[in-house]
């Protein structure tokens, strides 16, 4: 059984604080949920200031070091919300003339979510004007003027413009729900205009999406982005607690890509492949299971990991989390946007299927071959992401609102460094798969950003991953496509190698000093739950915290 922390038994002011913030925010946000309509974000704000007063009004002075980090891991981020309700505020401004008929909808919905008495025959009215509405709109697009164009920003926002179509269809489709059938005169004025309005605002959706930005249904839709700019990333980054500028944190990764680089060159002549790193890794390659061995490949390797860490005393592994990780298969559908494997406690394993076209069950082998699943599989399992969920159930679960990537992907990442250090790769083959993977995420943080500030389009993301990495061609679109189109945070990506640099920066300070085992700071970390790695450095270090802190941590170079 895991042993509870002090702090966990004895629930400060603070922490009863958060973990009634974690309940209201759910509701807020499942109550406030039209997501183009000003009063919402207008109410959504008055919510976040009523509890960054709330905060003002503890006892700074009297909060001890983990009640302290509470208090500015919840100041940041109601800070960071403030400001990305103001960033919201202008993506929707930017969408409003695609999308006029918002008004009607919310209109509508606002009502019924205040129970307020309606004239269905003037409902029916309204409703019946929307077809006529949206004719004359899909009219005006079809004949952009001279400044729009079919530029990149048209593009952008008629995909933006598409997501709200939907999500006003569902919302317009819940409140009809709501009436119909329970209010006689409602269906009877209501029923036949609704059903017109719901089909003109479900094809204007397909109007957007196929006439404009040109999505086929024969052919694979084009990865049509949404850049959201330097202001909007230092946002995300203040709330990670990363004190770098976008433009800094690409200098990293390219210091980063080329030690990868050096270092896969090393191995290539290990391999007898001189120079040319990229025959060595189409050699790897090469190395992979047959149809249907996947699974026992999966099984060998998290049990190889396993045993590699116990032997090494390097984490604390409870029999639980040993014991009870679960496999299953992805679907082709999914392979198309996630063509690696994905875990936690079910490892998610990308191999081909029966159902895939020749050509693209040989990308899926040769990108799941035995030295890449090698790097993959403790990544997802143990030390990685199950170890690591398993734990933060377990400890401090009302900090689960501060969650970052840059600690957990950049965990998963410090173990990936780690065991590279402690020698888990012996053989070329296998330096190579866990090189293919480092290289991969300094790629991340190089396209991510590089996108997001404008300086890359997809296609020049796809042609690096292929060029420079060595990603097969249709792995390079998907990760590309999951990337940019909506399913990520946009320092998701970025947050690999940068968290993992944390992290490793971290143990430097407290492991290789000697103040901690290795056991004893992997478990320190795992019970601070998935917090900034900054503030996890403020707990295991017991830096002075005054009210005025900001973040400060210069972590890069320290590893």
């Amino acid at each position: 059984m895991t042993e509870l922390n002090p702090v966990e038994r004895q629930p400060s002011e603070i922490q009863l604080v958060l973990e009634e913030y974690a309940q209201d925010v759910e509701l807020v946000d499942r109550y406030y949920d039209i997501p183009i309509v000003q009063s919402d974000l207008d109410k959504k704000k008055q919510f976040f200031q009523t509890y960054q007063k709330t905060l003002d009004g503890l006892d700074f002075d009297a909060m001890s070091q983990s009640e302290r980090i509470d208090y500015f891991l919840f100041k940041t981020k109601l800070e960071y919300e403030l400001r990305q309700l103001l960033h919201e505020e202008r993506r929707n401004r930017e969408i409003a003339q695609w999308v006029p008929f918002y008004e009607t909808i919310a209109r509508f919905e606002s009502q019924r979510r205040q129970l307020e008495a309606i004239d269905s025959s003037t409902v029916a009215a309204q409703l019946a004007s929307l077809p006529k509405q949206i004719t004359d709109l899909r009219q005006s697009l079809e004949k952009p003027n001279d400044a729009e164009g079919v530029s990149g920003e048209r593009l952008t926002l008629a995909h933006r413009a598409a997501k709200m179509v939907d999500e006003l269809r569902k919302i317009l489709q819940r409140w009809y729900d709501f009436y119909n059938g329970y209010d006689p005169v409602f269906t009877w004025w209501v029923n036949a205009p609704y059903q017109e309005a719901d089909i003109a605002i479900q094809e204007y959706a397909s109007f957007l999406r196929e006439d404009i930005i040109g999505m086929k249904e024969e052919a694979d839709a084009p990865i049509i982005g949404d850049a959201i700019g330097r202001e909007a990333l230092l946002n995300e980054l203040a709330n990670a607690m990363i004190p770098y500028s976008p433009e800094e944190l690409i200098a990293i990764g390219r210091t980063e890509f080329a030690w990868c680089k050096q270092e896969m060159t090393r191995a290539s002549h290990a391999l007898g492949y001189g120079d040319n790193w990229q025959q060595a890794l189409e050699h790897v390659k090469q190395a992979h299971v047959a149809p249907g061995e996947q699974p026992r490949l999966i099984q060998e390797l998290a049990l190889e990991a396993i045993n590699f860490l116990e032997e090494r005393d390097l984490v604390t592994i409870p029999p639980l989390a040993r014991q009870m990780w679960r496999m299953s298969m992805m679907s082709p559908e999914r392979q198309k946007e996630t063509p690696f494997f994905t875990g936690g406690e079910v490892i998610s394993v990308s191999f081909p299927t029966d159902s895939m076209p020749h050509e693209q069950k040989l990308m899926s082998m040769r990108g799941n071959n035995k030295h890449f699943a090698r790097a993959t599989v403790q990544h997802e399992l143990i030390p990685g992401h199950h170890l690591q969920g398993f734990m933060a159930r377990r400890h401090r679960q009302y900090r689960r609102v501060f969650a970052t990537p840059f600690f957990v992907e950049g965990w998963a990442l410090h173990w990936e460094m780690l065991l590279w250090d402690l020698e888990f790769a012996v053989k070329p083959e296998d330096r190579i798969g866990m090189l293919f993977w480092r290289l991969h995420r300094c790629a991340r943080i190089i396209f991510s950003l590089g996108f997001h500030l404008g300086e890359m389009t997809p296609e020049e993301c796809i042609d690096m991953l292929v060029d420079q990495v060595g990603h097969e061609k249709a792995n390079a679109i998907a990760e590309v496509r999951r990337s940019f189109e909506g399913s990520y945070p946009p320092l998701y990506q970025c947050a690999y190698m940068i968290g993992g640099l944390q992290i490793r920066a971290l143990h430097k300070e407290l492991v290789a000093s000697g103040k901690m085992t290795h056991r004893e700071f992997h478990d320190a970390l795992l019970r601070e739950n998935a917090i900034p790695v900054e503030m996890i450095r403020a707990s295991l270090t017991n830096q002075e915290l005054h009210r005025d802190f900001s973040s400060s941590w210069k972590f890069a170079g320290a590893s």
